[in-house]
């Protein structure tokens, strides 16, 4: 009898991340009916929106009545991102699970998108980290730019590990290590972790890739070997940040999901949910989506139906 499998945590961020850059608005019946075909592919972690100002974001306005409105799966943890104090009031008043809060590794680059300094956006989350912990929600600290920084250029991996310990000074749970404009290759996920091995092991990280230069898989595979096992993942490869000039989308959740069931690892998701989920939020934007393995998908199910006929 063999031995089971060792787990690899997948959250996906399609809803949020994925859709925040999207000028398209997606109605808020459509985004239900995604986050709920998402739920249903196996995953346990979804980050479903974001409780920042609707002008800077009008995708995510929708926040409450999207958090009230999906009928929620048992064992599957419902998350948000929230900027500040008045953003964990909405949160906590729909019911979230989790919540996000986020910094950088550039100083300029958290000027550019959060219009404060490192240490003054760390500040103004310890409340916030509090405030959520003592109503028992778990609490995710992301970092941007982790490998570069759209302004700054290369950010050195010291500068990662002392943002990561002011993050967990305050509390975080978790910390979200993110390569913001998708320029990583796997030497330099290697070089990161070395960076912070004497602050947090791999396998006490989340990796959140995009797919610029078309490298986040063989990212996650170097991640993998060296020992992580959470990432996130956008299905389709939805994303991009609105302050990350030429960043392309995340890394898709089912290529992830492939590599790390080809590796030998167990997600629990099944591909093809995903790839459902994919095919209708594709539709809802009106453009096709630059995930290979759904792009396979689809045409593997055309050729099916043309045989069938």
């Amino acid at each position: 009898m063999s031995a089971p499998r060792q787990e690899v945590h997948i959250t996906e961020v399609g809803p949020r991340d994925g859709l925040q850059n999207e000028k398209t608005i997606v109605d808020l019946e459509t985004k239900i009916r995604f986050v709920e075909s998402l739920a249903a592919s196996g995953l346990r972690s979804i980050e479903v929106t974001s409780f920042v100002s609707p002008k800077w974001v009008p995708q995510l306005a929708d926040a409450e009545a999207l958090l009230r409105g999906i009928k929620r799966t048992s064992g599957v943890s419902y998350s948000a991102l929230v900027p500040n104090e008045q953003g964990l009031e909405r949160a906590l008043a729909v019911g979230v699970d989790a919540i996000a809060v986020f910094t950088a590794a550039s100083e300029t680059f958290a000027q550019r998108n959060i219009n404060a300094t490192i240490a003054q956006s760390v500040a103004k989350f310890a409340p916030v980290a509090q405030r959520a912990k003592a109503a028992g929600i778990r609490v995710r600290g992301y970092v941007s730019c982790v490998i570069a920084c759209p302004f700054e250029g290369a950010v050195q991996p010291i500068a990662v590990r002392d943002v990561a310990r002011m993050l967990l000074d305050i509390g975080v749970d978790e910390i979200d290590l993110g390569d913001t404009i998708g320029v990583a290759l796997p030497h330099d996920i290697e070089r990161l972790y070395a960076g912070l091995h004497d602050t947090l092991a791999p396998e006490a990280t989340v990796l959140h890739l995009h797919d610029t230069r078309g490298t986040a898989i063989a990212c996650a595979s170097k991640a993998l070997e060296l020992g992580v096992r959470h990432f996130d993942g956008s299905v389709g490869g939805l994303g991009g940040c609105p302050y990350a000039p030429g960043a392309s989308g995340n890394v898709a959740t089912e290529e992830l999901v492939t590599l790390v069931e080809q590796c030998g690892y167990s997600t629990g998701v099944s591909v093809a949910q995903l790839c459902a989920a994919g095919r209708m939020i594709a539709a809802a934007l009106g453009r096709s989506l630059p995930s290979r393995v759904l792009a396979a998908e689809s045409c593997q199910r055309a050729d099916g139906n043309a045989e069938s006929r």
